[in-house]
């Protein structure tokens, strides 16, 4: 995948603010409630519905049988000027119950009182048992028509487009919980294609705890809050969770990369997909091939850092869903490639020496490239959380002609947990005629009645071969292309439970991945391991750990061990060499910069300057935000600030901006803002708050003019990644190149080679 050169990036940029000849001020910043704003009065005329922002879209008007209505999508939306009843009739007081006299108890024949509270009582239903935070949008996958050679679905073929419905989410917290916990993050993907449904469910690690579905319930027993105190909320730092690990070792590869940079993605825009298991490919002769999926995103793969991660999680728990929904309504639609690790089907189903059929094990690039062969644009966010985010329903079994399972046990596991799963969370088998869910084809399944049937079904024949019906529904002939399980032969065998011997090996991956990272990411794993373990209460969990570390690599143990306190311990095992597989780090590349937030801490003194970096932000496809003393306008400049010092905090922007160094604002007293400090400083307090927290994050900085004196009094004048000029525009040239690589690395100490 052909990566932007930040320098290209600036001069297209420039040229574009340049060569603007209306200029637009105030663009608007992402996150404006609605489609118009409000009036300072309550209105009183009536009129329809505020139709939706232009970044929003709901599902496809399709009937519950598949079939296009060819109506809009408002359709789906709330109608009228009036407040009505669910049966449509209109109310005149929706604010006052009915009573016996003003003062007197309530009457039984509010009907009205009786429905709002009771559709109130029951707007929740069961949260997932895992992945309950999620946050979804809607977009568009096109094919590049690469992946017909090995694969005859037809969504995959060149330039064919295919709406998507997309759904991010931890795993181990409650709907409540935060969103930049350190966790595994999933990556569902539901295709609506021509030739029915294909759900594509996958995380951001391309491995998992597990090799045998039957141990689910086990490790998310064991990584939920413990069940007699339900703490510790959405973490694994605690003693049931390491107690497993530690016990099952098949997980330690899961958890190397989960105590990696992996485990807290910068954003969603950021973070790759992989489908973990290997899936069986049939292209249109008949030939099969095994194959891995893929999301490489176009931004390039970009993590937080631990402590940028933890005042997230206090300052903005919806960090990721609201990066996520910004960047769409900005225009800046995040976009990932579609790519096939490809590999001969043999009857032993291994490459490498890999076994395919083991979901803790990775097959690296290097040995099998990943090939492009499609892409994936979010671009509308959803209408309503709840009637699209929280209902959709995802399914492994939901496969189109071309892709089919194979043997792998949790695969298997997972075919039927999924569909079990969505007859208790909705209510009853008919969940894929909820909207969301919808099919975008023609549906004649013969699955009658149930909890919330939407269609009307006609006919008196649901059975077949049936005359009465006229026939209908037929089966589907070879050219009507129907899907078809490949006729995989069985081994001989007898029933047993157990696993192959090639499912034994638990360390040599994990160390792979150990040896790929850079010193810099490796001192990462080592400091999480440390405070996940530190967390832990019993001392023989502590202990049990780093033995299992011990078999990994001798270094990564000791590092941990002397974090803990604890004696490194003996092992009879030598580690195994292995290869480095340099795709596995996320340093050393430079990668687009869209979407990017560049906070600007303004000085009226040279309000110009800002004007020209803002133009070239908003050119470049990036979000300024201006930070002031107070919000609002600037002055009669024209500008407005978005953020102030006392709401402004580092963990928010790319990069940070200083076009001067403001005194204490008004608020820049304790008992208003406890960031401010003691009075009497020569800078806002706040302001150089957040300069030294990017700089210990390894973000770029730039000043200019009066702006250097914030980085003097910081200190941080010199230093890598810190850019100063008495030019604005050539300050922000110098920036952008630092952004491309996410973070000034080598701002991080590694004592770790």
């Amino acid at each position: 995948m052909a990566n932007r050169k930040p320098g290209k990036v600036v001069k297209a940029a420039l040229e574009k603010a340049v060569d603007k000849v209306t200029e637009v001020v105030n663009p608007p910043i992402p996150g404006v409630p609605n489609s118009e704003p409000p009036s300072l009065e309550e209105p009183t005329e009536p009129r329809g519905p505020l139709p939706p922002k232009g970044d929003q879209n709901g599902p496809e008007t399709v009937s519950p049988t598949g079939a296009p209505t060819g109506a809009p999508q408002i359709v789906n939306a709330q109608q009228g000027e009036f407040l009505t009843t669910s049966a449509g009739a209109r109310l005149y007081d929706t604010d006052h119950s009915l009573k016996a006299g003003e003062r007197g108890p309530t009457l039984l024949q509010d009907h009205h009182l009786r429905e709002k509270i009771m559709h109130f009582d029951h707007e929740r239903i069961p949260e997932r048992v895992v992945h309950a935070r999620g946050y979804g949008a809607h977009g568009v996958f096109v094919g590049y028509g690469t992946a017909t050679n090995v694969c005859k679905s037809a969504f995959l073929g060149d330039g064919v487009e295919t709406p998507v419905f997309v759904r991010f989410s931890t795993v181990l917290g409650s709907r409540g919980s935060a969103d930049t916990v350190r966790d595994t993050r999933g990556f569902a993907t539901k295709f609506y294609t021509q030739e029915g449904n294909f759900d594509l469910v996958g995380n951001n690690i391309p491995v998992f705890f597990i090799q045998d579905g039957i141990k689910f319930p086990d490790i998310i027993h064991a990584g939920k809050p413990h069940p007699d105190r339900e703490i510790p909320q959405a973490q694994s730092a605690h003693d049931t969770f390491w107690d497993f690990v530690s016990t099952h070792t098949e997980a330690t590869h899961h958890v190397m990369w989960n105590m990696s940079d992996r485990g807290i993605p910068r954003s969603y825009r950021t973070m790759e997909g992989f489908g973990v298991h290997t899936f069986r490919l049939v292209n249109a002769e008949g030939e099969t091939a095994l194959a891995k999926f893929h999301w490489k995103p176009k931004l390039g793969v970009h993590s937080l850092v631990w402590e940028e991660a933890q005042m997230i999680n206090g300052i903005d728990p919806d960090f990721h869903r609201r990066d996520l929904a910004d960047a769409i309504e900005s225009g800046a639609y995040p976009q990932w490639e579609l790519g096939l690790q490809i590999f001969p089907d043999t009857p032993r189903q291994t490459f490498e020496g890999i076994d395919l059929l083991d979901s803790t094990k990775i097959v690296p690039e290097e040995l099998a490239p990943v090939q492009p062969v499609g892409l994936l644009t979010l671009n509308r966010n959803t209408k309503n959380f709840f009637a699209e985010t929280e209902q959709v329903a995802f399914h492994l079994g939901n496969l189109v002609p071309g892709i089919d399972v194979t043997d792998d046990p949790l695969f298997q596991s997972r075919l039927f947990s999924y569909l079990d799963t969505q007859l208790s969370r909705l209510a009853g088998p008919n969940f894929n005629q909820i909207p969301i869910n919808r099919p975008h084809v023609p549906v004649n399944d013969m699955l009658r009645d149930g909890f919330h049937q939407h269609a009307v079904h006609a006919g008196v024949a649901p059975y077949r071969p049936n005359t009465l019906d006229g026939g209908n529904p037929f089966v589907a002939k070879a050219e009507d292309r129907p899907f078809v399980e490949v006729a995989q032969p069985l081994p001989k065998a007898v029933k047993v439970r157990q696993s192959p011997a090639s499912f034994s090996d638990h360390f040599t991956q994990p160390r792979l991945f150990w040896l790929s990272l850079s010193p810099v990411e490796k001192e990462h794993v080592v400091r999480a391991f440390t405070f996940e373990l530190g967390k832990c209460y019993e001392q023989a969990i502590k202990e049990r750990q780093l033995r299992v570390l011990a078999q990994v690599d001798p270094v990564l143990c000791a590092e941990v061990a002397r974090g803990l306190g604890l004696p490194v311990p003996a092992v009879d095992a030598r580690p195994k060499k292995v290869t480095p597989s340099p795709a596995l780090s996320q340093v050393g590349q430079t990668w687009p910069t869209d979407g990017r937030l560049i906070g600007i801490v303004v000085d009226p003194a040279d309000l110009d300057g800002v004007r020209t970096v803002r133009e070239t932000i908003l050119a470049g496809g990036m979000v300024p935000l201006l930070i002031a003393p107070t919000g609002g306008p600037i002055g009669d400049s024209g500008l407005v600030a978005q953020r102030t010092f006392l709401t402004a905090r580092s963990i928010e922007f790319d990069a940070l901006l200083l076009a001067g160094s403001p005194p204490p604002g008004p608020d820049a007293i304790p008992a208003r803002d406890a960031k401010a400090g003691a009075p009497g400083a020569a800078v806002d307090p706040r302001v150089l708050l957040m300069v030294e927290e990017c700089y210990r994050h390894a973000k770029a900085i730039g000043a200019w003019g009066t702006g250097r004196v914030a980085l003097d009094s910081t200190g941080v004048t010199g230093a890598p990644g810190v850019v100063t000029g008495d030019d604005a525009t050539k300050v922000f040239t110098g920036l952008m190149t630092l952004l491309g690589a996410h973070r000034v690395w080598e701002r991080f100490p590694a004592t770790i080679s």
